[in-house]
């Protein structure tokens, strides 16, 4: 939509999860011990943690740390009984948020989730409440401070998106991302790899297909708020959410 900026998820939450990449890489550590002990130590035969190994490799988590991890899981000792849960609510504004929790206490993380977005306006919702703005995909997203992403700018990217088998190539928050469907995660993954696309993140999304202007910037600025906190929470691994905000919001925020 022109004159609008789409997700804050990107632009304003980098520098952040930069700063807390310990914090991310504890969170990774957790998913690829948790899907070593589920489904065994082998890339090869465990699709999640492959991903998950996948997903730690772009964001640069030490091959030690992940090594550590798998070792973890693979091993004699207590790791709780961890379940996936994906839970739908929503920001204030109307946006509506879905979050992927990793947890050994559903109660706790649920009471948790529920005050956090009760301290900014929003509230928790049901099973289906959300879910159908949003749709599973895989998404890459362009490192553009990195040199050789200058490279693909305009329609190389899409050309190229279109040729490895992605379907769509986007833009959030000014960086550009390649959207595909779930079976052509890892194919896709291998192509960019080999043609030196460079990243700042891949995995399987919940990638909105609708969304909620934000003209308030102090609601925009509550609603960063809210995702921080929920990011800060050890539980959520991955919040996702469909605002846009427009470009006045853009730039109060960014001033």
């Amino acid at each position: 939509m022109a004159g609008h900026s789409h997700s804050s998820n990107i632009r304003f939450r980098k520098d952040r999860v930069d700063a807390k990449r310990a914090k991310a890489f504890a969170k990774l550590s957790r998913m690829i011990t948790v899907a070593a002990r589920l489904g065994g130590g082998s890339l090869d035969h465990n699709a999640k943690l492959r991903l998950c190994v996948d997903k730690a490799r772009v964001l640069s988590m030490p091959k030690d740390g992940i090594e550590r991890a798998i070792k973890k899981g693979t091993g004699a000792g207590d790791l709780g009984n961890y379940e996936e849960v994906l839970y739908e609510g929503y920001g204030p504004g109307g946006v509506a948020m879905m979050l992927e929790i990793l947890t050994d206490n559903r109660h706790r993380t649920a009471a948790d989730v529920r005050m956090i977005l009760e301290k900014y306006g929003g509230n928790l919702g049901t099973a289906g409440a959300v879910a159908w703005m949003f749709g599973r995909k895989g998404r890459f997203v362009l490192d553009t401070a990195a040199p050789a992403a200058a490279a693909w700018a305009g329609d190389r990217l899409l050309e190229l998106a279109l040729e490895i088998g992605a379907d769509d190539v986007a833009d959030d928050g000014g960086a550009p991302m390649v959207l595909c469907g779930i079976a052509a995660f890892a194919g896709v993954q291998r192509q960019l790899a080999e043609r030196g696309v460079p990243l700042r993140s891949a995995e399987l999304a919940q990638v909105p297909n609708q969304r909620v202007t934000v003209a308030d910037p102090t609601v925009a600025a509550r609603l960063v708020r809210l995702i921080d906190d929920l990011e800060d929470n050890d539980d959520v691994q991955t919040v996702f959410s469909n605002e846009e905000f427009t470009d006045a919001v853009v730039a109060a925020l960014e001033a």
